[in-house]
């Protein structure tokens, strides 16, 4: 099994690298495989809604000039995804955001590419803005029906210059123990499949409340 991990920090090895490191290391133990992909620091321009995934059904974004279509695939032959970002005026990275916004819109509208795969977020903090980050990055995988393996407290760890995060001991310990839950998560699902039946997929029912 193979997790894919993308740092949406612009520092490549800074504080959510870090965060990213100490899940991957309780899931190397569990004999889980990582592969970490690094955002942060690409240009990648953000989607403009052009609709040519949905036409195209291609498993692809039109734009070019990046590796968005490289790492949709990426995720696509995971087991499971692990989403890191620095805070960023209480939100996530901007070119983590842009990468999240194309990747999770042509995997949803292409058959949902990444559903009951294993997914969750970590986040790097100097000091506010680490839960409205977290939630943003849920968003994405709660939006697409991963499953989500749980901590002991929100995955936040704290730092501003690079190796700080390494003096929050509770950050330090949420990281590991959701490593190791995550690892149990994909063992879980590994081992029932044949046996326990996944619920059916159902399309999407759009609503608008304007008519």
């Amino acid at each position: 099994m193979k997790i894919v991990a993308f740092n949406g920090s612009p520092h490549m090895e800074g504080n959510t690298f870090y965060a990213i490191n100490l899940v991957a290391a309780e899931l190397e133990k569990a004999g889980i495989d990582t592969e970490i992909i690094q955002v942060g620091n690409k240009p990648i321009q953000g989607c403009t809604a052009c609709g040519m995934c949905i036409k195209n059904q291609d498993e692809r974004c039109v734009l070019k000039g990046d590796d968005v279509n490289a790492w949709i695939q990426a995720m696509k032959g995971a087991e499971g995804i692990l989403l890191g970002s620095p805070v960023h005026f209480a939100g996530v990275g901007g070119a983590m955001k842009s990468f999240l916004d194309r990747a999770f819109y042509v995997s949803g509208v292409n058959g949902n590419l990444l559903r009951h795969k294993v997914g969750a977020a970590v986040v790097a903090v100097r000091r506010s803005g680490g839960l409205p980050t977290f939630e943003q990055l849920n968003n994405f995988l709660l939006y697409s029906e991963l499953l989500l393996p749980t901590s002991n407290y929100w995955n936040v760890i704290h730092g501003t210059r690079p190796g700080d995060a390494a003096q929050d001991v509770e950050g330090v310990q949420i990281m590991r123990i959701l490593g190791r839950n995550m690892a149990w998560l994909m063992k879980l699902i590994e081992n029932g499949q044949g046996t326990v039946i996944p619920p059916q997929q159902e399309a999407k029912t759009f609503m608008n409340f304007i008519r």
